[in-house]
């Protein structure tokens, strides 16, 4: 299990778009993803899930991966929510 202390950095928050894109890239990976953001754990893949989060710009989080392909999955993700990856 792998988990890695991020603070978002994308500028519009985890509005509509950014979440979408979030949630198809998690789709992808065979491990289980989750995000923590306060008290909320929410899996990574579930649209529902993540818009409750409602996070924004310069709040921290973490990102949690366990799975066969957790540590290309917490590096891809960490790099949506940091601003290294394109929305």
């Amino acid at each position: 299990m792998i988990k890695k202390p991020v603070t978002v950095k994308i500028s519009a928050g985890l509005e509509n778009r950014p979440v979408a894109q979030i949630v198809q890239m998690a789709s992808q990976y065979e491990s289980r993803i989750y995000l923590d953001s306060g008290n909320k754990h929410v899996n990574a893949k579930s649209i529902m899930g993540m818009m409750t989060l409602n996070i924004t710009e310069g709040e921290n989080m973490v990102i949690s991966t366990e799975g066969e392909d957790e540590e290309e999955a917490a590096m891809q993700l960490e790099g949506l929510l940091i601003g290294k990856i394109a929305i």
